[in-house]
């Protein structure tokens, strides 16, 4: 997936907005399977399990039987067609979210080889806000940054002032 950009960037972000909210003491469930991120996670001091590659979608017994602190889903959930029931399911207090969002002069995601590697849904902000409200979280911190890139164009100079990432730190209403 990695074979010719790596995202230092989100990494960095995504790394900096983790540590602010939860300790390493605090073990983490991650949704989708062993990644980069995860990989630099486990570097970083913390104690985190991956889900398997099951379809969360269909099954969500991965939720019950892997109770930890902290709920993980870094980039996946626009790859899901049933988030709702997925955070409905989550059995942890704590929840980290982030998503690209949906740009305007950006059309969905589609790999043609690879089923997994497609956008379904393309969120924009208070979408993802407002699907936490429903499913019984309660948005503690949230952070947005855009992904420039080294192009000429039009969709490069709107990256760079268009944001392009969307983090929360949720934790269930109780």
């Amino acid at each position: 997936m990695y074979e010719k950009t790596f995202p230092n960037k989100r990494f960095k972000h995504t790394l900096e907005f983790l540590k602010k909210h939860i300790s390493k003491d605090e073990t983490i469930l991650d949704l989708g399977v062993e990644n980069p991120f995860s990989k630099i996670m486990k570097s970083e001091g913390f104690a985190l399990k991956n889900t398997t590659g099951e379809d969360l979608d269909t099954d969500q017994t991965v939720l019950s039987n892997e109770i930890q602190d902290v709920v993980t889903a870094f980039e996946i959930f626009e790859h899901l067609l049933n988030p709702f029931t997925i955070l409905k399911e989550i059995k942890s207090d704590k929840l980290f979210i982030s998503i690209p969002m949906r740009l305007w002069f950006s059309p969905a995601y589609r790999s043609k080889t690879d089923m997994w590697d497609r956008h379904y849904h393309e969120f924009e902000d208070w979408q993802l806000d407002w699907l936490l409200e429903k499913t019984g979280w309660k948005i503690i911190d949230r952070k947005k940054w855009t992904n420039p890139v080294k192009k000429f164009g039009l969709r490069p100079l709107l990256r760079k002032f268009t944001n392009r990432y969307y983090i929360v730190y949720a934790e269930k209403i109780k």
